[in-house]
């Protein structure tokens, strides 16, 4: 029996718990292209690129972050001008920052800037260009500059 051969992503899905906030949320502060409700149901789908992602509304919202995964985010990469604009934008419009975190090495090394979208979810927002030895200002010091 052999393996499967998977040849691309169609969609990933993120749970919300409030599908206008969301909306707002990922279009207006995430500027994702919004294409559009699914039909007559609860998950509208936003993208970039060739990459799709489906907002799906719970039936009962969950409002404790202690009851999530941590492990579990998704992960954006942005360049460095991007990740210092989010920094201000998310200063500006008070989204939870987690954590700014510089990653050496490892699978996926580069800056990393952890949040919370309106429903709790963790999402990142990677910067790739970064690496070992170069400046690391805390999140404070990039929303100053």
């Amino acid at each position: 029996m052999g393996k499967l051969s998977i040849e691309g992503i169609t969609h990933w899905a993120i749970p919300v718990n409030d599908m206008e906030e969301s909306v707002k949320f990922y279009g207006d502060i995430l500027g994702l292209e919004n294409r559009g409700q699914l039909g007559r149901s609860n998950m509208t789908c936003f993208g970039f690129g060739n990459t799709n992602i489906l907002l799906c509304e719970r039936k009962v919202a969950v409002d404790d972050i202690a009851e999530r995964d941590d492990g579990v985010h998704y992960s954006f990469n942005v360049s460095p001008e991007g990740l210092y604009e989010a920094c201000k934008l998310f200063q500006r419009e008070q989204v939870p920052v987690v954590d700014l975190h510089y990653r050496e090495g490892g699978h996926f090394p580069g800056r990393e800037l952890y949040f919370l979208d309106p429903s709790g979810n963790r999402l990142e927002l990677r910067d790739v260009s970064w690496e070992k030895g170069m400046p690391e200002p805390s999140f404070e010091e990039i929303v100053r500059s």
